[in-house]
């Protein structure tokens, strides 16, 4: 290893600097003790938690339980033939039935609200107490840090769509609360989830759940990943309103806070290990559990971490599934959107010149300097076709002797033979006879979309070029990655977060991965790195490469709990593991699932069918085992990871179900347009949704159809990427071909594209400190506060906008459960 015989450097210079525990050791001691037995063995700590970790609230048993499991049957069963049925709040003009029978049910609902109005009217003109009323009405106040800022968003001038009256819903006040209460359930299900995997959740929207619950607001409450220990404290420090270092970012201006972070000097990977600690681990119920000592493990007492309840997980499925099929809901949803969409469309007619004259009036910067990160893009593929062509003809030149692969027989063959073999000579190469573009035949054949994967296609010309692991140690794949990094630095303002693959065949692969990461100094300040995890166990295990899916998980998680414990033990992954920022899910949605994820499924120990496990049942065991390992790795004080998946592209609703509840972003989210409950969570929540028109063009989803403007219009957190630019793209730049396509189809402003653009930086996984250069050191807080618009190219009327339509979607909602509360306990409370 080329860093184990060199000197720990400080990298001070670097943001990607981490601070880990005081306990550390020296890799030169570390080493020469691994090669000596004269020095006497480092003292091992016992692992102990040195905080309060709140447990896992189990679900409690209610007479509901039995209902909300049937209804989430009926849609897992309607799910598998729905898929070109039109949804019930759509009405093409070919169905004029339904559209009639509709307008029938609008006019019974409006005689059942004057109905209701009526009979509410004795108890409806009792006011709300005072300091209710205040903390609703004035809640953008509120929700600001400081009476300063507050006057500045309100003095900030522009045309704002106002909705008079008491009522700005548009339907009657029992439906609103029923509608207000279960979508606030959903975000208090989807808030408890997110707190026990250290994932991030909205801090204006866990403010108004305190409104609710009547619990203080506390730094808890609202959390982001911890992607290093600088950035945790970081955060940590900024979540406190007012807080001492807030004013001191406030003061500090762009002399003390340039727009570029520190680039990293010398050695990424070069950084000192810490000292192990004892704790043994042990697979139960498909979740990694931690044991102080060998003893504690026969006695099943594990260390008191949060471990995740299968039943209270079923129990919350169960309940969003009845939520998304419920009609009143839908109808709720739709409206909600629809007027999302409108008062869009008006902000942009009333504003859309304030909104470029204020771009106009900055130096310099514009949207081609502003940083972008393209968070949905995998590195096998992350070349476009002809960046491939040059690198196999330069290979194919100057390396053509060298013995790249072996052969059926055992036989070592050189890059020349290989090619021979093929008949082909450099010359004769084009990127026709690559043929790894997608074109009009991989439409809705996911098969023939894989199958462009293998240059020319030969998959022993895809190993040989693009896998990590191979006869060559994955070098010419490092010297490729190393050369599209170089693009991204020439850029300048475009950033990537490729995906590389584990996938759970053997303990090995990570060390493997990491090796091929630290020897080939694989690493660029404008890269960060997520772990794919394909969901192939059924072909895993039709080939005995396993024998259930507990080796799967033991293979792709125990590895990393052995570098948390002992970073000695797998040096180059614990490196390595500095620059990963989560975990991905990846497969053909499309494929049908005929198993449901139910409390009779096996645990992973004894899911030993041919059959591959449903997708809600593969993200379970992904996330439960993060949440150990995060909460394992903070104590250790390294990063921790996220999970975001691939979800919503193709298949049924319901995955989207489960990453609303597992996941801190997903990537696609296609299925959305589908379902208007869901989608109004996403809005309310804030999920990112990396979206990619230009792969759902080639594979699912024609371009002009794609929901991305219309989710954008709503305000949902959506940001381009590219996915497969070796399939998709032609240029250099493939993310800038993205936007630019996107600008040129929908007819986007300058300040939309960089409104997506600022949404990619915010979901990335990219460092807090890296995220303070680009965005400003305030771009924590809520509303135009939190804006610097000579880094993002964004106007302070557009912030605005999207943050008081957010906090007024929040307050209507709020509002409805604490009047509808405060009637009931007039109607109730005894007369005297």
């Amino acid at each position: 290893m080329a860093t184990a015989s060199s000197p720990p450097k400080s990298m001070e210079n670097g943001p990607a600097n981490r601070e880990f525990k005081p306990l550390v050791l020296d890799l030169n001691a570390t080493a020469s003790h691994a090669n000596s037995s004269e020095k006497s063995p480092t003292k091992i700590a016992p692992f102990s938690p040195t905080r309060h970790i709140q447990p896992f609230p189990k679900h409690k048993p209610s007479n509901m339980d039995k209902t909300y499991e049937e209804l989430a049957k009926k849609v897992f069963r309607n799910s598998r033939y729905d898929e070109s049925r039109c949804p019930n709040y759509e009405f093409p003009d070919e169905i004029p039935i339904e559209s009639e029978q509709e307008k029938k049910k609008g006019v019974e609902k409006q005689i059942s609200y004057a109905r209701t109005r009526s009979r509410t009217m004795d108890y409806d003109s009792c006011p709300l107490p005072q300091e209710d009323e205040a903390s609703l009405t004035d809640s953008l106040k509120n929700d600001l840090d400081s009476g300063d800022d507050a006057s500045a968003v309100f003095d900030l001038e522009f045309q704002r769509v106002s909705i008079s009256g008491d009522d700005k819903s548009g339907v009657p006040p029992q439906d609103l609360y029923d509608a207000s209460r279960s979508l606030i359930d959903a975000l208090v299900v989807r808030e408890k989830y997110m707190k026990m995997a250290l994932q991030s959740f909205p801090r204006k929207a866990a403010s108004y759940l305190r409104k609710i619950d009547g619990k203080p607001m506390d730094n808890g409450d609202s959390i982001s990943p911890v992607h290093d220990a600088q950035s945790a404290s970081t955060a940590e420090a900024d979540e406190k309103a007012g807080s001492a270092s807030t004013a001191e970012a406030d003061d500090e201006g762009d002399d003390n806070h340039p727009i570029h972070p520190p680039t990293m000097v010398g050695d990424p990977f070069a950084c000192e290990l810490p000292d192990p600690i004892q704790c043994e681990f042990q697979m139960k119920g498909g979740i990694i559990q931690v044991y102080e000592n060998q003893e504690d493990v026969e006695k099943s007492k594990p260390i008191d971490l949060p471990y995740v309840d299968k039943t209270t997980f079923l129990a919350d499925s169960n309940k969003l599934m009845a939520l998304i099929a419920n009609g009143p809901i839908k109808s709720f949803s739709y409206r909600r959107l629809s007027y999302l969409s409108s008062r869009f469309h008006l902000h942009s007619l009333l504003n859309e010149m304030k909104e470029l004259a204020a771009q106009k009036s900055v130096p310099h910067r514009d949207f081609y300097n502003i940083r972008k990160v393209d968070t949905h893009i995998h590195c096998s593929s992350g070349m476009n076709q002809k960046h491939l062509l040059r690198f196999i003809k330069k290979k194919m030149k100057t390396e053509v002797d060298r013995p790249v692969c072996k052969n059926k027989d055992g036989s070592t063959l050189t890059l020349k033979q290989v090619f021979d073999s093929l008949n082909l000579t450099a010359y004769d190469i084009n990127v026709d006879t690559l043929d790894v573009h997608a074109d009009r035949n991989t439409f809705h054949r996911f098969d023939k979309f894989n199958s462009k994967y293998n240059p020319i296609g030969e998959s022993k010309v895809r190993e040989i070029f693009m896998k990590t692991d191979n006869h060559i140690e994955g070098l010419f794949f490092a010297q490729l990655v190393k050369e599209m990094c170089n693009d991204l630095e020439e850029s300048k303002y475009q950033n990537a977060e490729y995906r590389l693959s584990i996938y759970g065949r053997s303990k090995s692969e990570w060390d493997k991965l990491a090796k091929w990461a630290v020897d080939n100094q694989v690493y660029s300040d404008n890269v960060r790195w997520l772990i794919q995890i394909p969901r192939l166990y059924d072909i895993y295990k039709s080939n005995k490469m396993v024998a259930n899916f507990a080796e799967i998980l033991d293979n792709i998680f125990m590895p990393l709990f052995e570098a948390t414990r002992d970073p000695n033990s797998h040096p180059e992954m614990h490196k390595f593991l500095q620059y990963v920022s989560g975990f991905d899910s990846v497969d053909d949605e499309s494929k049908p699932e005929d198993l449901i994820f139910t409390r009779d499924s096996p645990d992973p120990e004894q899911w030993t069918s041919p059959d591959n496990p449903p997708y809600a049942y593969w993200l379970y065991y992904m996330y439960v085992n993060l949440v150990v390992l995060n909460h394992f790795r903070r104590e250790r004080g390294f990063n921790t990871f996220v999970l975001r998946p691939h979800c919503g592209e193709a298949g049924p609703v319901h995955h989207l179900v489960t990453a609303f509840m597992l996941a801190e972003n997903i990537s696609h989210g296609l299925l959305l347009r589908k379902t208007p409950v869901l989608q109004y969570l996403y809005y309310l929540s804030q999920i990112g949704i990396a979206m990619s028109p230009l792969s759902n063009n080639s594979l699912f989803l024609n371009y002009h159809r794609n929901p991305l403007p219309e989710f954008h219009a709503r305000g949902l957190c959506v940001s381009l990427s590219t996915d497969d630019p070796m399939q998709f793209h032609f240029t250099k730049e493939p993310l800038m071909e993205e936007y630019s396509i996107a600008a040129q189809v929908w007819k986007l402003t300058t300040c939309d594209m960089s409104e997506l653009a600022r949404n990619s930086v915010v979901m990335s996984g990219f460092p807090e400190e890296f995220k303070d250069h680009w965005l400003g050191p305030n771009w924590r807080k809520e509303g135009p506060p939190g804006n610097d618009i000579t880094r993002t190219n964004i106007p302070d009327i557009r912030v605005a906008f999207r943050d008081e339509t957010l906090t007024e979607e929040l307050t209507t909602i709020c509002r409805s459960v604490k009047e509808m509360a405060h009637r009931k306990s007039v109607i109730t409370a005894p007369k005297f």
